[in-house]
């Protein structure tokens, strides 16, 4: 039985001895109490306590944390508008003491100070200017809360506005303003597009307009010519330039006949075109041509007549 005892109150002490050795991770602080009240900072490694007397009151991390703040506030034109804001955070090791007992809750107190500065500096913007100057926003949370938690232990390392969020129905109109905006731009480039072709093909028109007419007027005047040579022929056997002319334009008749003939698919029809059509026209040409004659002669002769009348005798 005395032997039981021994082996219990050894065990019990060996727990005892161990419960006063501890360790602290790195990046990492713990606070040692005695009786209560403060006794010291232990930092990473090995260390020891007093059992029973002493207790590890808590630890602190010292590494660069992260507290994400979403703020609903109101723009200057009344937009709703969600604002996720970053705040980056660290306990600085010469406060660490300020940090555990003067602060219940530093994410709460950090959350507080976010919502306060938002709903401060936004109301003052557009909403246009909310996304254009959302540094300047964050610029002012890590200013407010560097002079507020720095008496707490806590240092702002950097502040972010991470995310802007409108309302849903301020963001489908913006969306289709953007929208429409892009129609618009995309609207003008195809009319000037199309301008640009309608101005190129009115010069090509124009140019081919001019080259056709350049080549009528070609072609009038070398047919122009091979009459004048034709007649001049003709005039050498013995044929005057009426009866020339009356011959040329019956040859071109029944040359066009002829051309029109030799076209299966033409539905062109030369009137007149009967067999009597060719004689018919010289004839009549003739006659005109001789009548014209007769009246240019006997008008030459009245003007004669007038002139010597006119002279004083």
């Amino acid at each position: 039985m005395g032997t039981f005892a021994g082996i219990f109150i050894v065990v019990i002490a060996f727990f005892i001895i161990l419960s006063g050795i501890f360790t602290v991770k790195q990046q990492t602080a713990a606070l040692v109490e005695r009786f209560g009240k403060f006794l010291s900072i232990r930092n990473s490694g090995l260390h020891f306590k007093i059992p029973i007397v002493d207790r590890i009151a808590g630890k602190i991390n010292l590494k660069i944390q992260q507290l994400d703040v979403n703020v609903e506030t109101k723009t200057k034109d009344d937009v709703f508008v969600h604002l996720k804001v970053s705040v980056q955070y660290q306990v600085t090791r010469a406060k660490i003491y300020d940090a555990f007992y003067k602060l219940e809750s530093p994410s709460a107190q950090i959350t507080s100070y976010v919502f306060d500065v938002v709903r401060a500096e936004v109301p003052k913007m557009k909403l246009d200017d909310v996304f254009e100057r959302k540094d300047d926003v964050a610029n002012a949370v890590k200013s407010e809360l560097n002079d507020a938690m720095l008496d707490y232990g806590y240092d702002i390392i950097r502040t972010l506005v991470t995310d802007i969020d409108p309302d849903n129905k301020v963001k489908d109109s913006m969306n289709r303003i953007n929208a429409s905006e892009r129609e618009k731009v995309a609207a003008e480039f195809e009319g000037e597009a199309e301008r640009i072709k309608i101005v190129a093909v009115a010069r090509a028109e124009a140019e081919s307009k001019r080259l056709q007419g350049q080549g009528i007027a070609d072609q009038r005047r070398e047919i122009a010519r091979g009459l004048e040579e034709s007649v001049e022929v003709l005039n050498k056997v013995g044929i005057n330039s009426q009866e020339a002319s009356a011959l040329i334009v019956v040859t071109q008749h029944y040359d066009t006949l002829q051309s029109i003939g030799s076209q299966t698919n033409s539905n062109l029809i030369l009137m007149p075109n009967s067999p009597e059509a060719g004689s018919n026209m010289l004839n009549d040409m003739i006659a005109s041509f001789t009548a014209a004659s007769q009246i240019g002669e006997e008008m030459k002769k009245q003007n004669d007549r007038k002139t010597i009348q006119q002279k004083p005798d």
